[in-house]
């Protein structure tokens, strides 16, 4: 994609908007074999859409026009927690999937969700990979049970701690009222604060009116579009790793329905997105996000090495065992086997990732 191309959908925050931004005219202007509908959640304006706004981009470029695609931004088609069903009914042809509004649907892939045990998003993302591709009763969770085909996986980068005051320490963070997405309560319940579930957009006025303390599991660049920081101005890194596991996926009979060309078109913008187009586009989001909080006041800081491994041992291993025990096991899941997958991935691809986290983006721009 040209820099130009770039700048303008990064640029372009639509809710609800159905939009086809900049593909090109020469697909436009072909006759369809096949129209799609992409349904999502989010704006066009947060990170992950930003990275499914190129890749469906790219699909109708490459196709020269044989695929299009019409885009549904911010619940213009279906509603939040009703995307899942929509794909396995074939009411929207693609979509991206939040399996933290699955908790329920989703319990083999609730065994990718946990802190303190990676540093890198990007490497989050191929681990996520080979566990689908190795761990069948993942796949089938998704292809058998939901009617999808997973077309890549992705994740909601990193999700510092944003307070009211700061925390320095575990010490400051116990009987801190934080509102927490998904497994990010446990972590905050674990370290001695009190985790409050909340729907993000009644997240800025519960921390206005003192409800809240701080937000955790709410990735950086979406609490940045929200305006967080203007109330809880410390942003603190404590050293958890990448935020919240995601996948876009498209209905299984829509995918067994293209040729073999159009299928290797789609697979070969998903390898472009594997091999570094996702941290890419994150990374640009990110920077945007930081430099706007740094010139509206923000303050970022990070635990100290010690107080991260601290805060490592007493959230990990026992994370991971509680799905095991508790939600692989009552499911007839082998969830030592897909943990034993998960260790050899992040073996595999911890070392290789780069995708630096806010705090790290701060410290280059504060010493430029």
């Amino acid at each position: 994609m040209r820099r130009r191309q770039f700048l303008e959908l990064t640029a372009f925050a639509a809710g609800g908007a159905v939009v086809l931004t900049s593909t090109p005219m020469r697909a436009l202007a072909a006759k369809p074999e096949f129209r799609m509908k992409f349904d999502t959640y989010i704006a066009q304006s947060a990170a992950p859409s930003q990275l499914d706004n190129w890749f469906l981009d790219e699909v109708v470029k490459r196709s020269e026009g044989r695929i299009q695609i019409r885009k549904y931004w911010a619940q213009s088609l279906n509603k939040v927690g009703e995307h899942l069903t929509a794909v396995r009914d074939g009411r929207s042809e693609i979509s991206l999937i939040s399996p933290g509004y699955y908790q329920a649907n989703l319990p083999v892939t609730r065994g990718l969700e946990w802190y303190y045990r990676m540093e890198r998003a990007d490497a989050l993302q191929k681990v996520c990979r080979d566990v689908y591709n190795q761990f069948q009763p993942l796949r089938d969770e998704w292809e058998k049970r939901y009617n999808a085909k997973v077309l890549y996986w992705t994740n909601w980068y990193y999700a510092p701690l944003v307070t009211r005051e700061p925390v320095n320490s575990i010490e400051d963070l116990k009987g801190k009222r934080i509102r927490g997405y998904g497994v990010a309560t446990d972590v905050i319940q674990r370290l001695g604060g009190t985790a409050l579930p909340m729907a993000a957009p009644e997240v800025y006025t519960a921390l206005e009116r003192g409800v809240l303390d701080g937000v955790y599991g709410f990735d950086f660049v979406t609490a940045i579009g929200y305006k967080l920081h203007e109330i809880a101005p410390y942003i603190t890194d404590i050293g958890d790793g990448p935020h919240a596991p995601a996948t876009t996926i498209m209905h299984m009979g829509t995918w067994n329905a293209l040729p073999d060309d159009l299928k290797e078109v789609i697979n070969e913008v998903v390898e472009k997105i594997y091999a570094g187009r996702y941290a890419e586009i994150f990374e640009a989001a990110a920077r945007k996000s930081v430099e706007q909080a740094m010139k509206e006041g923000a303050r970022f800081s990070a635990w100290s090495d010690t107080e991260k491994q601290r805060a490592r041992e007493i959230v990990q291993p026992k994370q991971v065992q509680l799905w095991i025990d508790q939600v692989a096991k009552p499911n007839g899941i082998d969830g030592e086997a897909m943990q034993e997958i998960v260790e050899k991935a992040i073996a595999k691809h911890e070392p290789t990732g780069q995708l630096k986290r806010p705090f790290e983006i701060y410290n280059e721009l504060k010493n430029a």
